[in-house]
Order: structure tokens, then sequence, then C-alpha cells
């Protein structure tokens, strides 16, 4: 799966070595911010020094994340883990638009007017129900 957003917060490196192995591992958190209408922010993480190293993330970048998520059970309680595989600089075309958050669109245009082309609401609202009273509607 993949999403699209804003690299809002990188949390601290977290490392250690694995009691059973006995091998060091890394874990980097980031926290993105989704583009769309109604934002939504998701920690993300990656696990292992290789790939922390291959997929860099800076603050305030706009960031294409592929991501598989997981989920364990631990004395009865549920855990899940979004795991990053990679990181993109940047929008990358979304291979499966059903499951990857999209930016929100661009505003329209014609959302701000023209200079010299500028009317308040109520001239606006006047103009096209002028039927003779004051009222806006």
């Amino acid at each position: 799966m993949e999403i699209v957003g804003k690299v809002i917060q990188i949390l601290p490196l977290q490392q250690g070595t694995s009691a059973r192995t006995g091998n060091p591992w890394q874990i980097q958190s980031f926290i993105i911010e989704t583009q769309e209408q109604y934002p939504r922010k998701v920690c993300i993480e990656m696990f292992g020094e290789d790939r922390i190293k291959a997929n860099p993330v800076g603050m305030d970048q706009i960031v294409t994340v592929s991501f598989d998520i997981e989920s364990r059970e631990f004395n009865g309680r549920w855990y899940t883990s979004v795991r990053a595989w990679k990181v993109q600089q940047g929008v990358v075309a979304v291979q499966n638009p059903m499951t990857a958050a999209q930016p929100a669109a661009a505003p329209v245009a014609a959302a701000q007017p023209a200079v010299g082309n500028v009317q308040t609401f109520d001239q606006a609202a006047a103009a096209a129900t002028d039927d003779g009273t004051d009222l806006p509607f």
C-alpha cells in the first residue's frame, strides 16, 4: 500500500540487540500528515539499519511511503504497526488508488476572483436574487 503526506515529526532512533539472536536492530519512526480535505496523521516505522539509510526522511518533506500493515496479539491485546519498506520524495504515481490517501485537489481558480472583477458576497447575492427585497437568499 502507499500513502502520500508531509513529514511533520521524526521520532528518536530506537536501537538495541535481539535477546534471541544477539543481532543489533534499529527502528526509525516518523509522523506524516496526509494532504486531504480531512488530514490524517500516521505514525510509520522503518525497521533495519540498511532500510533507514536507503530511505532518509526530513522534516516538512512531501513523501510517498510504500508500507505494510501488521497486527500482533500480546497478552490479550492487539498492536498494529505500519512498516515502511520504501520512501520516495514528492508525490509519486500511486499504484493502487483504492488503498492510498490522495493529496487534496488544488483550489479552483474561480475561488480567487481576478483583480477589477471583485464583488462582495452581498453584491453577488443581490444580483442573483434581485426580487426587490433586502434578503440575501
